[in-house]
């Protein structure tokens, strides 16, 4: 059972940063993508970022400019790096991971990120 660790999370002032690491139990060129979602109370969770096997990666709007997602191979980790935060970024994230044929999807336990007005 493939596993993701995260860490990272905390609480933050507004304008501050923050990187969040996700480590799968096998290797990241095993998945075809791996990404960061985040869940607020009382909304839907939402896709954040996402990279591929190949290096390409894909913002929500609302994060453009601000976060980064890469992988580090030889740490076999994925990071989201956080900057310019706003209380809106506030929420659970999630790492997630996703192979195809066939397909399968994985995710974290979930990294809390509180921003302070």
């Amino acid at each position: 059972q493939v596993q993701l660790v995260e860490s990272g999370g905390g609480l933050v002032q507004a304008g501050g940063s923050l990187r969040l690491s996700c480590a799968p139990s096998g290797s990241i060129f095993s998945f075809n993508t791996m990404g960061w979602y985040r869940q607020a109370p009382g909304k839907q969770r939402e896709l954040v970022a996402i990279i591929t096997r190949s290096g390409n990666t894909n913002y929500a709007d609302s994060v453009k400019g601000r976060f980064t997602i890469s992988g580090d191979n030889a740490k076999n980790t994925v990071y989201l790096q956080m900057n310019s935060l706003k209380p809106e970024d506030t929420a659970v994230y999630y790492c997630n991971a996703q192979k195809v044929m066939p397909t399968r999807t994985y995710w974290g336990q979930g990294t809390q990120v509180t921003v302070s007005s």
